[in-house]
């Protein structure tokens, strides 16, 4: 049952001025030190306010009315030791742990030298690699489950020797995962999942949630049943929590330290739900006056923290009114000067938004990723070559952990000398848990962002998850992790962080039953997304292949394992060796031919290859030019093949309009127009969704006798 505590307290009446202060246990100077955090915070925001309004920066959002359990947790939290995922209203926090004034001006003016992320993204979104603060990108929650990661992975790094001698793993003995959100983050479905995971793996996670009693314009009572989050949670296994009015600094301090204490003894998670206020408005792009009466925004201002801390330390004798006037005075100096400082600062170069989208130090297209197979025993299917990859890469690199639904061989450890063991619903990842352990290869819930958003955090640890989605179908929970989070991880904050984790994704069609959720192929949906790398072998050989190299590169990676050529016979091929590997965006010429070129990838080469067998006899020869690799995909090889025969078609799984292939014959169109005697032909589904009668789906997908008559109406062109 989870403990949960209201943190109280009193301040004790004044005692005389003295330099030896101290309230609640804290000395004089630590509590000047929360003071100088929360002034310094608050006249931040306020001359960003200025900035914006003159046009000199161009996004402002603010901190305000946070700052005092912002500065309490700097107390009891360690840069460069613990781990923060932080919101952006986390401000004071931010300079408690370290970050300075110009730092987070020159994320406002968007300079080349910010840390954050070089100009790339909003103020207050923060992210410094020397303090550990994990690069935050706008969306709402997606950093719940990625600080679970992380968590998962400082634990996993401590005992595993190896994996932690890596380059930029490491691990402290009693560090935790700090993750922060407003109340209308906890709407989020991922808050929840992260809660789950946090609390049943007993990880050192402390969420902090600064209720402000507004997600922009909706009150808390809308988004919360109960109007009450740590209430709502209190029942989580294991979990500790403590609620506390986030305006007052020593109740704010009390709850962070029975937190930390809890989480840092390693029993288990803990949540401070801080109530605060918001004194501006959500942001300058917002107007609280349209929804907030002028009364609840007076009753906010008294309770606003900087001014009642300012004046509970002189009605304490802490400190006297010439005293903090001259600290205040040296802040606004201080303040002004970085702000003026950051303006004057350079921008970033135009040719830089190239940087940091890919590796820049591996890169899987280089000859490096080229070698040749080494064969030995019988021809294996996909499906056993994949698997063959996945123990040759766990048994050279301890780093590498797999995990989703299914993936292990029985959850319950005590049943594996009883079963013979699940290894996924196709088989890909049999033997894995009963070789490699359970800390290596485990059960997620059911739950995609679950599986990919701790598979950032831990990749952001530099260890190497290869994680698996059991069917593409099913991906879209997991869109935002996906979309917005692993591929610009880098990008964003400006190399300051990677994340180099394999999405594995059975995909497709032609299953004869798989109907509209066991059929979809919408690999467009990522190809388009920079950052990430996009495979879709259909040999067993390149399967073993491309993974290796997937595993093996210093990015993001979906690997996406067409479900019908699990197991087949035709493209089947024997162990290439421990070391074999095929550089991305290196097609494949699976068969030559003079008249027409078709280029396409997945299930749809072996219908190429049946319908070149048929249009042989009739004197066309076919070129077909298996991609492979999608992002990036091969255009020397496109080119090449298209100067060749001068007639193209592009064939493909997915729905015709707006599928992948369609880029392809618009890029052919518009650089290779003059090469070309007649109109780019395209050969996909049709515009539904796949049926399940078997009759319908033939139909429905493309199928040789399709490629056969574009073949015959170029060929008559």
């Amino acid at each position: 049952m989870g403990t949960g505590t209201r943190v109280k307290t009193r301040a004790s009446p004044a005692a005389g001025p003295t330099r030896e202060k101290t309230l609640h246990g804290l000395e004089r100077e630590t509590l000047l030190k929360l003071y100088r955090a929360m002034y310094t915070s608050r006249k931040i925001d306020d001359r960003q306010i200025q900035l914006k309004r003159q046009n000199k920066i161009y996004f402002q959002i603010s901190g305000a009315g946070h700052e005092a359990i912002l500065a309490a947790a700097g107390l009891v939290l360690k840069p460069a030791h613990d781990w923060f995922y932080l919101y952006y209203r986390d401000q004071a926090l931010c300079l408690m742990l370290g970050m300075t004034p110009y730092e987070i001006f020159a994320e406002a003016a968007g300079t080349a030298d910010d840390p954050n992320s070089g100009g790339r993204q909003m103020p207050s979104h923060w992210g410094h690699p020397k303090l550990n603060i994990v690069t935050k990108g706008s969306c709402t929650g997606t950093q719940f489950l990625q600080a679970v990661g992380c968590a998962e992975a400082g634990l996993y790094l401590e005992k595993h020797a190896s994996a932690a001698r890596a380059e930029g793993a490491r691990a402290e003995r009693d560090e935790i995962v700090f993750v922060s959100g407003g109340d209308g983050a906890t709407s989020e479905g991922e808050f929840f999942e992260a809660l789950n995971t946090a609390s049943n793996r007993s990880l050192p996670v402390l969420f902090l949630i600064e209720d402000n009693g507004y997600a922009i314009s909706v009150p808390v009572e809308v988004q919360t049943a109960g109007a009450n989050i740590s209430k709502l949670v209190s029942t989580y296994p294991g979990l500790l929590t403590a609620e506390c009015d986030g305006t007052d600094v020593f109740e704010s301090y009390a709850a962070m330290v029975k937190a930390t204490k809890h989480v840092r003894e390693r029993k288990g998670p803990a949540l401070v739900h801080a109530h605060v206020i918001r004194p501006y408005s959500h942001s300058l792009s917002d107007d609280e006056k349209l929804y907030k009466p002028e009364g609840e925004r007076e009753e906010e201002a008294q309770r606003d923290p900087v001014p009642k801390l300012r004046r509970l330390l002189l009605q304490q004798d802490v400190t006297t009114e010439e005293e903090i006037a001259e600290i205040e005075t040296g802040i606004d100096r201080k303040v002004k000067d970085a702000a003026d400082q950051a303006l004057a600062a350079p921008i970033p170069s135009a040719d830089s938004i190239y940087r940091h989208l890919y590796s820049e130090a591996v890169d899987p297209t280089s000859a490096a990723f080229s070698t040749q197979p080494r064969f030995s025993g019988e021809p294996r299917t996909m499906v056993e070559l994949i698997n063959a990859c996945l123990h040759d890469e766990m048994a050279r690199d301890e780093r590498i952990v797999v995990f989703g639904e299914d993936v292990a061989d029985v959850s319950r450890e005590e049943y594996l000398e009883k079963v013979k063991g699940k290894g996924g619903v196709f088989k890909v990842t049999a033997g894995l848990q009963r070789r490699f352990g359970s800390e290596r290869v485990f059960n997620s819930p059911l739950a995609e962002a679950n599986i990919v958003g701790r598979a950032i955090g831990m990749a952001t640890r530099r260890l190497k998850p290869v994680v698996e989605i059991q069917f593409f179908d099913y991906i879209f929970p997991a869109m935002q992790q996906l979309r917005n989070e692993i591929p610009l991880i880098r990008w964003r904050s400006n190399g300051g962080f990677q994340c180099p984790a394999v999405i594995r994704v059975a995909i497709g069609g032609y299953l004869h039953g798989g109907a509209i959720y066991h059929s979809q192929a919408s690999e467009v949906l990522f190809t388009h997304t920079p950052g990430m790398r996009v495979v879709m072998p259909s040999t067993a050989l390149d399967a073993n292949g491309l993974l290796r190299t997937a595993i093996r590169c210093d990015d993001p990676v979906m690997f996406l394992e067409h479900k019908h050529l699990y197991r087949q016979t035709y493209n089947r091929a024997p162990y290439p060796g421990s070391d074999f590997m095929i550089p991305f965006g290196k097609a494949s010429v699976v068969r030559e031919g003079d008249d027409i070129s078709v280029i396409t990838y997945g299930a749809v080469v072996q219908r190429a290859m049946q319908a070149a067998a048929v249009l042989e006899r009739e004197g066309t020869e076919l070129e077909i030019i298996d991609l492979r690799s999608l992002s990036p995909y091969d255009w020397e090889a496109i080119a090449a093949t298209v100067r060749k025969t001068s007639r193209v078609i592009v064939a493909y799984e997915d729905v015709k309009t707006g599928g992948f292939g369609a880029e392809i014959a618009a890029r052919i169109a518009e650089e290779l127009f003059e090469e070309l005697d007649a109109p780019v032909k395209r050969v996909a589904a049709e515009d539904v969704f796949c049926a399940y009668q078997p009759a319908l789906e033939e139909v429905i997908l493309p199928q040789a006798e399709d490629i056969i008559v574009a073949a015959r109406e170029l060929k008559a062109f």
